[in-house]
């Protein structure tokens, strides 16, 4: 993406996970884990999507970890609908934290997002990380494929955002998710499935919306002076 990407392999549960490695510059201020859409449609870590997510959150401080699927690039194993992806992004999640913590970052936070397919999975791998005890601080879901799969109930404070004209992924569907958990959806006006010449309006509401969380929890935390991809 930049000439602070790097590229690495770690191990995961099929072998080797292929991934791209964002840095801020200065200290970081945790990790975020970026999710692409549908390998069976083109979906890989270098969609313009993913991307943009990775630079938004790169510009808040985050190293963002921008994994292929398995089967793409040079991650081994096969597409599993989702299941092993899971089990895949979980020791992405543990290799970042781990990253996070060898260079001396403290109380790391973790943001968990997606596009279109990687949301879905992004709505599994939280959901396994809350029962273990170790939640991801936000989640991020873009063209979440809620009428695709089956995406279960997220937090409140999930940032959702859709495209007012996505035809993958229909905006009726999305507001019928998020009507049963009463969750805000931020709907980009004719914006398409892929935004296409709306990239810079996604990564504006990024980081509005996680720049505005941030600020809000150093200001209550207790050292603080106040106190055709799918």
């Amino acid at each position: 993406m930049n000439s602070a990407t790097r590229t690495l392999l770690i191990d995961g549960p099929a072998g080797a996970i292929d991934l791209a490695l964002d840095l801020p510059t200065g200290v970081p201020v945790g990790a975020a884990v970026i999710a692409h859409p549908h390998p069976l449609f083109g979906g890989t870590r270098d969609n313009k999507v993913v991307q943009t997510l990775a630079r938004a959150m790169v510009a808040l401080g985050y190293t963002s970890w921008r994994p292929n699927f398995r089967g793409v690039g040079q991650s081994a194993g096969v597409h599993e609908e989702g299941v092993g992806e899971t089990d895949d992004l979980l020791a992405v999640v543990a290799h970042a934290r781990a990253h996070a913590a060898s260079i001396g970052v403290a109380r790391p936070r973790l943001v968990l997002a997606g596009f279109s397919f990687g949301s879905y999975v992004q709505t599994r791998v939280a959901a396994r990380l809350r029962e273990r005890g170790h939640p991801a601080d936000r989640l991020v879901l873009v063209g979440a494929a809620v009428s695709r799969f089956d995406v279960g109930s997220v937090p409140a404070d999930t940032l959702v955002v859709h495209g007012e004209v996505d035809d993958t992924v229909p905006l009726q569907a999305v507001f019928d998710w998020a009507r049963r958990q009463e969750l805000p959806v931020v709907v980009l006006p004719g914006a398409d499935h892929f935004f296409h010449r709306k990239l810079t309006l996604l990564k504006r509401i990024v980081l509005g919306a996680l720049g505005a969380a941030a600020t809000a929890d150093a200001g209550t935390a207790p050292d603080s002076p106040a106190s055709g991809e799918r």
